[in-house]
C-alpha cells in the first residue's frame, strides 16, 4: 500500500517533521508554527498527517483533558480506514496498544497502577548498583582508543543492558532484545524489529511465570491486577520503548552541553544542570503524547477535526516565550519534557537517576574528554518524535581497560581482562571444531564477566 496522500487543494501548508532540515532545527520551526497560533499541521512520515500544539498553555490544556480526548488510537481514522500503510515508520509509535499509554478511563487506572507499583518497588541504591557496572563495562570497550562515539558506544547501549537487568533478561532473550529494540528505534525494519521484540518478551514472560525472581517483569506477573500475557507484554513493550529511546538522547544531549560549553549558563555546569538544561530546551522525546478528539475541537482558533492525531510538541511547549521567568530559573515543576495529567510519565526518578549515573561516570573515567568534532559539525537524527544526536564523537587520553575488573576482583587479583570483539573482526575458531558457535552480543558478554 502506498502511504502517501495527494494533497488536497486548498489544504494548509503543513511542516514535514521527517527531514534533516526540522531535525537540523526544530525550534525555528516551532516559532514559526506559534506565530501563526496555539497548534499547526503537520507531516510526521510521507502521507501520515497530524496537528501539532506547540502553545504550552494549550498543550497542558489537552494533557489533562480526559473528555475531549482519547489516547486509543483506535480512533484514528486514517488508519482504521487503511489510509495509512503499516509500513509507514511512525506507525509502531503511534497504533494501539492495550497499554497504560494507549488507554483511557478504569482500562489505563487498572494497568497504570500494575505499572507505577512495580517501578515503584525500584529503589534509587539499586539502579545506581545495576548501572555502574554496565557503564564501567561499555567505557572499558573503548577507553584504549582514546576516541569513541559516545552515543553509538555508550549512551545508546547503556539504557538498553540495564533494562535487561532490571527487567530479569537472561542471555539469550537480553541479546535479541537489544538488538530488536536498537533496530525499531534506529528505523530499520520496524516491523519486523516489534515482532522480534513481541516474540522475546513472550519468551521471557513464560520463563517468568516458572521462575519468578526479583524484577519488574516478575512483579508485574504478581500484581494483584491479574495481567494476563498479552497485557504483560504490552506493558513491558511501553516501559522499556519509553526508558531506552529518551534515556539515550538525555544521556546524549547533557553530554553534549557538558562538552561543549554552549549553553547560556556557560561552561562548568553540574550534571544535575545539564540535565535540567535539556528538559527544558531538547526534551528527549520533543513531539508525541498523541490525542484524538473525540469531537471536532477548536484549539484558540485551530480546528481540529474528530478523529486525526492531535500531539503535543514537549519541545515547542517548554519554548513558548509565556514561561520566560520559568525557563530562566530553569524551574522543574514547569516543564512538560515529563508529560502531564493521567498519562504522565511514572518513571521521572528513575530516568534520571540512570542519565546522572551515565553521566557521571562516564566524566569521572576519561577527565579530559573532549569532543571530537565542531558543535556545527554534529547531526541530528532525522525523525518526528525525538531530539536524538546522531553521534557524539569524542576525543581523551587512552587509559587501561580495567574498569570492570576494579569493580568486582581483590586488588591483589589480577584476573585477564575481556573485550568485546569488534563486529568487522571474524571470531577465530579451532580448526578442529565442527560446531560453529554464534557470536555473543553485549548482554551475554557482560553476563559473562559478572557471573549473574
Amino acid at each position: 500500500m502506498d502511504s502517501q496522500q495527494p494533497t488536497a487543494p486548498g489544504a494548509p501548508t503543513r511542516c514535514p517533521m521527517h527531514t534533516a532540515e526540522f531535525a537540523a532545527d526544530p525550534h525555528a520551526a516551532y516559532d514559526k508554527m506559534r506565530a501563526e497560533g496555539p497548534a499547526a499541521p503537520v507531516e510526521l512520515a510521507p502521507g501520515v498527517d497530524a496537528t501539532l500544539v506547540v502553545d504550552y498553555q494549550t498543550a497542558r490544556s489537552v494533557l489533562q483533558n480526559t473528555t475531549d480526548f482519547s489516547k486509543d488510537a483506535r480512533h484514528w481514522k486514517a488508519l482504521m480506514e487503511g489510509r495509512i500503510a503499516l509500513d509507514s515508520p511512525v506507525v509502531p509509535m503511534m497504533a494501539f496498544r492495550p497499554n497504560a499509554m494507549f488507554t483511557d478511563g478504569t482500562v489505563h487506572l487498572r494497568l497504570r497502577k500494575a505499572v507505577t507499583d512495580s517501578l515503584d518497588r525500584l529503589n534509587i541504591g539499586r539502579i545506581r548498583r545495576d548501572a555502574e557496572p554496565i557503564a564501567a563495562f561499555l567505557i572499558d570497550q573503548f577507553s584504549e582508543r582514546g576516541r569513541a562515539d559516545l552515543l553509538n558506544d555508550y549512551a545508546k547501549l547503556l539504557p538498553l543492558l540495564l533494562f535487561n537487568k532490571l527487567f530479569g533478561c537472561p542471555a539469550g532473550i537480553g541479546d535479541r532484545l537489544t538488538t530488536s529494540m536498537s533496530a525499531m528505534f534506529d528505523g530499520r525494519d520496524a516491523l519486523k524489529a516489534s515482532e522480534d521484540i513481541t516474540a522475546c518478551l513472550m519468551e521471557l514472560i513464560a520463563l517468568k511465570r516458572r521462575e519468578p525472581g526479583d524484577d519488574v517483569t516478575s512483579w508485574l506477573i504478581q500484581h494483584p491486577a491479574g495481567l494476563n500475557d498479552e497485557e504483560l507484554k504490552d506493558q513491558l513493550v511501553m516501559m522499556m520503548g519509553a526508558g531506552v529511546e529518551p534515556e539515550r538522547n538525555l544521556i546524549g544531549n547533557a553530554l553534549l552541553l557538558l562538552l561543549s560549553g554552549s549553553s547560556s549558563r556557560g561552561a562548568g555546569m553540574l550534571p544535575e544542570e545539564a540535565v535540567d538544561h535539556v528538559l527544558w530546551n531538547n526534551s528527549p522525546i520533543a513531539n508525541y503524547a498523541t490525542h484524538y478528539p473525540l469531537r471536532d475541537v477548536d484549539l484558540g482558533g485551530v480546528r481540529v477535526e474528530a478523529g486525526t492525531p492531535l500531539m503535543i510538541s514537549f519541545g515547542g511547549a517548554n519554548s513558548d516565550p509565556a514561561l520566560g521567568a520559568a525557563r530562566e530559573s530553569l524551574s522543574k515543576g514547569a516543564h512538560l519534557a515529563w508529560g502531564a495529567g493521567p498519562h504522565a510519565c511514572p518513571a521521572k526518578s528513575p530516568a534520571t537517576v540512570i542519565s546522572l549515573t551515565a553521566i557521571e561516570a562516564v566524566l569521572n573515567a576519561l577527565p579530559d574528554l573532549a569532543l571530537d568534532v565542531s558543535v556545527e559539525e554534529l547531526q541530528w537524527r532525522p525523525g518526528p518524535f525525538h531530539r536524538a544526536l546522531a553521534t557524539l564523537p569524542v576525543r581523551f587520553t587512552p587509559t587501561p581497560g580495567t574498569r570492570v575488573a576494579a569493580l568486582h576482583t581483590p586488588a591483589s587479583a589480577t584476573p585477564p581482562r575481556r573485550t568485546l570483539a569488534p563486529s568487522h573482526i571474524p571470531v577465530a575458531r579451532s580448526p578442529h571444531s565442527d560446531v560453529k558457535k554464534a557470536r555473543k552480543g553485549f548482554w551475554s558478554t557482560f553476563l559473562d564477566i559478572f557471573r549473574v
